[in-house]
């Protein structure tokens, strides 16, 4: 096997990753709609809306995670340079910042406290 192969089959799983992450989202997005419409009258209209956001939050970080492990196997698969290292840095502090402000919306804290822990600034 080559390097040359192997970057093309490395090259293919970060697309692969992708697309699954895309399904990822857009399937949560599916199901915590399917749930939230099921329970429409059943539950109240706040608490329905809450658990709805948390379904909705939970499979959007999960995309995000995976769609940041795709770029970083696509980021490898290219001629490594500062540009595409900049452009993977700048992705990753982008979603991490999305998957923090996420957090606090589903989980009300930060990620970085504890259960039990008080938010601050929430």
């Amino acid at each position: 096997m080559t390097i040359e192969h192997l970057l093309e089959i490395l090259e293919q799983a970060g697309y692969g990753l992708s697309l699954f992450a895309v399904a990822v989202i857009i399937g949560s997005f599916l199901i915590s709609a399917w749930r939230y419409l099921r329970h429409y009258r059943e539950l109240d209209l706040a608490e329905n809306f809450r658990r709805f956001k948390i379904n909705l939050g939970s499979g959007l970080l999960l995309g995000l995670e995976i769609l940041v492990l795709a770029d970083v196997i696509e980021t490898m698969t290219v001629t490594p340079s500062y540009s595409s290292l900049a452009m993977l840095a700048s992705i990753v502090v982008i979603r991490t910042a999305v998957s923090w402000t996420l957090t606090l919306e589903v989980e009300g804290r930060w990620p970085w406290q504890s259960a039990d822990e008080e938010p601050e600034n929430a």
